[in-house]
């Protein structure tokens, strides 16, 4: 697909944000910040939020999406997911880039419906994948050759928001994403269990799947933890590594001279939604694909949406 920028690579990129609620906020702070983008404006349902955040990073708070879409050649989508497919399409029908945040939508039908109108009306659709961002993914891209075993744990306390999905679209969609890219392998199969706590759909979760390349991934998810924690430790020939992406650190483990050997993984530390945000305005800029497009983001969906099929099948939520 070839992607059209209606910028100057000179100029800046004028950019508003689509719901700012406690993540929205972020986006908006970060664009205000960016060398290469202008943050032109907000909006909200709650229009006093809206306000808010327009006074604090120095912007308008527009009325209505279509009135600041008029400003705006690229906008981030922080809305609940159920409403990212009827908000997205008109957008990118009407030939602004976007940013929109994971997981991509609610069904596989939005998914092809969000990537169709990216791809006629030739606009960038990043999806925000934030770990993908993360300077531990960084270093795993480079470093996992041929995984055999890997293990992933993200755990919260209860949000009190985000909860119009269960904590695999929620949660596990972020390890689900990075895990599809580091092992590059179809999935073979998918087992998977879930049971609601504080919501009406899955609170926890656990997911194994099974690669073709003979790859097996253990998912253990929750959004009812005392405590917060998002590792990921992977096993291959040679040794291990011990990843933490809350932390921005890791160890690895190997065997030389017949001797067990371990060290620290030294990572310079970065803000990944700032990252994530530059990279989607570089897009934007010089009409690159994205990290994480619609394709990638669908991928993970597709995963997401079949382990939350096998949990709902157990009748173990409402």
């Amino acid at each position: 697909m070839e992607l059209k920028t209606k910028v100057n690579k000179n100029e800046r990129v004028t950019c508003g944000v689509i719901g700012v609620g406690h993540l929205g906020m972020h986006h908006a702070r970060l664009y205000s910040e960016l060398e290469n983008a202008e943050l032109v404006g907000v909006f909200d349902t709650d229009t006093l939020r809206a306000r808010v955040i327009a006074d604090q990073y120095g912007c308008e708070a527009f009325q209505s999406v279509a009135a600041l879409i008029k400003k705006c050649q690229a906008l981030s989508v922080v809305t609940p997911t159920t409403m990212h497919a009827a908000t997205a399409i008109p957008l990118l029908e009407s030939g602004c880039h976007l940013l929109v945040e994971k997981p991509l939508c609610t069904n596989l039908a939005e998914a092809e419906a969000m990537i169709a109108a990216a791809e006629a009306h030739h606009c960038i659709l990043q999806v925000g994948h934030v770990e993908h961002f993360n300077p531990v993914n960084g270093y795993l891209e480079k470093h996992v050759r041929a995984p055999k075993y890997i293990t992933a744990d993200r755990l919260s306390p209860f949000p009190n928001r985000g909860t119009d999905v269960g904590v695999t679209l929620d949660l596990m969609i972020h390890d689900l994403g990075v895990v599809l890219q580091l092992v590059r392998s179809p999935v073979r199969s998918i087992e998977a269990i879930g049971i609601g706590v504080l919501s009406q759909t899955e609170d926890i979760a656990n997911a194994r799947l099974h690669f073709e390349n003979g790859c097996v991934a253990d998912f253990n998810t929750s959004r009812v933890s005392a405590k917060k924690e998002r590792t990921l430790r992977i096993f291959q020939p040679g040794g291990y590594l011990s990843m933490d992406f809350m932390a921005q650190s890791g160890h690895r483990v190997w065997k030389e001279a017949g001797c067990i050997r371990q060290e620290a993984i030294p990572l310079q530390k970065t803000e990944p939604l700032k990252a994530e945000l530059k990279s989607f305005i570089d897009c934007v800029l010089h009409a690159h694909t994205p990290k994480v497009d619609g394709y990638v983001a669908r991928s993970a969906l597709s995963v997401a949406l079949e382990i939350t099929r096998q949990i709902q099948s157990k009748g173990l939520v409402s």
